[in-house]
């Protein structure tokens, strides 16, 4: 008798196998879902990594705008005084400019240091 009657006689659900496209439709499906290189793993992870990209394009619209925001106001001269004396701490002729550093400013690391 042939071995695949004779489990498919003791196990009668395996009867199932027998047909040939049930057998093509198993290994086609399993060559999809695993060892293709456009796999349902290979997408779950191109998906993920399309996520990302799309969040850190939303995040940098968003700065973008901060940006443009910023260009704008920096077209006004006393803006553009402003920001070069608050940034880069700039003066004009004869004149003193003290800084005033609080405690709560001062990150910890530079307050190790300085001991």
């Amino acid at each position: 008798m042939n071995p695949f009657k004779k489990i498919t006689s003791r196990y009668p659900f395996l009867k199932i196998f027998g047909n040939r496209y049930v057998l093509v439709i198993i290994f086609a499906t399993v060559w999809l879902i695993f060892l293709d290189n456009y796999s349902y793993f290979e997408h779950r992870v191109l998906d993920k990594e399309i996520r990302e990209l799309e969040e850190n394009k939303e995040y940098y619209i968003q700065e973008i705008k901060k940006d443009s925001t910023s260009i704008k106001q920096l077209n006004n001269s006393d803006q553009t005084e402003k920001y070069a004396r608050e940034k880069y701490y700039m003066k004009r002729d004869k004149e003193d400019i003290y800084i005033i550093e609080f405690e709560d400013d001062v990150p910890k690391d530079e307050d190790t240091k300085s001991l």
